[in-house]
């Protein structure tokens, strides 16, 4: 689950990680109220107009503003908030925007010049260990930094039984070219946000950029935070926080059924029951000429009313040219899911207007087959993985 800038720096602030401070509006009267109340609170003139949605790249796209009085305040709140915000990371139709945050400005002069940096912490999959990665080069795209300058990039990997041990803070600190107070501040952000990372059930918490401040404070100015949703049942303040604004509104309504529906960009719908067997199944798709539409496990219980919730929701997507239904028959039965596909597909009508491809393994399969042919609908069983590849290519073309 992704959560909005603000939320974030809400959970960072909680573990004693320094922030920019900010406050939500949801429209230009209260971006001026939230004005007023951060310039008595901290004394800043200035104030950043920061567009509220789950993408990065906001400022490019012009979803990150400055404004140096009240009235430019309101104006650039004014313009932000619903506007389109198309990003590198959006699709072309961009993301609404319902609220913005009214940011202090920390870019004040002093004693020192400023810094950006980049880190996150994240899961290492490769060796099933959290680590911090870190640059110098923050507020620039990471991606961009990895290709160009991979010898600016550093990782620290943390031991599960001992978590962050206080000289692999220090290591972070002075690998990022710091000393004396900001030495010592950076070690204490580093250790609050792996602390925040672990105790919050986080996936990811990316801040870019970290600010070294020109009094050599240490803060995080943007927070990119996203929560493991298997988690959320122990976690019920965060689970609040979902915004199902941005999310895909057919992911939002799988879940609400009880599937697990990942929308994708292909033309052949997936339904399947395991995780692995959905995954070999979009291989299958992409071997036969086709692209796979969609991710959509639908668990061990394949009935009628289940089959038919997922025919539903794959049908949302008018991209679907066919559907391949892909199930193991090993915890439920293969006539009890052919069963289902025919009721389900009688029930729908004319709603199914795309060629269906039935494979059923397992448990009586074979009857299953003898259900679905003599069915009298306009469904195509297969048996073999080849055949269901052979079949999803036949009616492609």
């Amino acid at each position: 689950m992704n959560l909005h800038e603000y939320q974030g720096k809400e959970i960072l602030a909680s573990f004693g990680v320094r922030i920019q401070r900010g406050i939500v509006a949801r429209n230009a009267k209260e971006a001026v109220d939230a004005a007023k109340q951060l310039t008595q609170e901290t004394g800043t003139g200035w104030h950043v107009i920061k567009a509220q949605v789950h993408a990065g790249g906001r400022g490019k796209g012009g979803g990150v503003k400055l404004a140096k009085n009240l009235k430019e305040v309101e104006e650039l709140a004014g313009s932000i908030i619903g506007m389109n915000l198309i990003t590198p990371q959006t699709s072309a139709e961009g993301k609404k925007v319902h609220q913005v945050l009214v940011a202090e400005d920390v870019y004040y002069p002093g004693d020192s010049e400023t810094n950006e940096f980049y880190m996150s912490v994240l899961l290492n999959r490769a060796t099933g260990r959290n680590m911090v990665m870190y640059s110098t080069e923050g507020g620039m795209d990471i991606e961009e930094v990895a290709e160009k300058t991979p010898h600016l990039i550093f990782t620290e990997e943390i031991d599960p039984g001992t978590g962050l041990l206080p000289f692999q803070a220090r290591r972070i600190a002075f690998n990022l070219g710091l000393s004396g107070t900001a030495f010592k501040e950076m070690v204490k952000f580093v250790s609050a946000l792996y602390k925040a990372y672990e105790e919050s059930d986080a996936s990811l918490f990316e801040i870019n950029p970290v600010l070294k401040t020109s009094d050599d404070k240490i803060m995080a100015v943007d927070a990119k935070v996203s929560i493991d949703d298997n988690a959320l049942y122990r976690r019920k303040t965060y689970a609040e926080m979902r915004d199902l604004r941005e999310e895909n509104p057919i992911e939002v309504e799988a879940r609400e059924v009880g599937l697990n529906y990942v929308d994708l960009d292909g033309n052949v719908g997936c339904m399947v029951n395991g995780a692995g067997l959905a995954m070999a199944t979009m291989d299958l798709i992409k071997m036969a000429g086709g692209e796979p539409a969609n991710f959509l496990d639908v668990g061990g219980t394949a009935d009628a009313k289940r089959v038919e919730e997922a025919f539903r929701i794959i049908l949302k997507d008018p991209n679907v040219k066919a559907i391949l239904i892909n199930i193991f028959g090993g915890i439920v039965r293969c006539d009890r899911v052919a069963q289902g596909v025919v009721d389900a597909y009688k029930n729908m009508g004319d709603a199914i207007q795309v060629p269906i491809i039935v494979r059923l393994q397992g448990t009586n399969a074979e009857l299953a087959k003898e259900i679905i042919d003599n069915s009298g609908l306009a469904v195509h069983s297969a048996v073999q993985f080849q055949e269901a590849a052979d079949k999803v290519k036949e009616v492609l073309s």
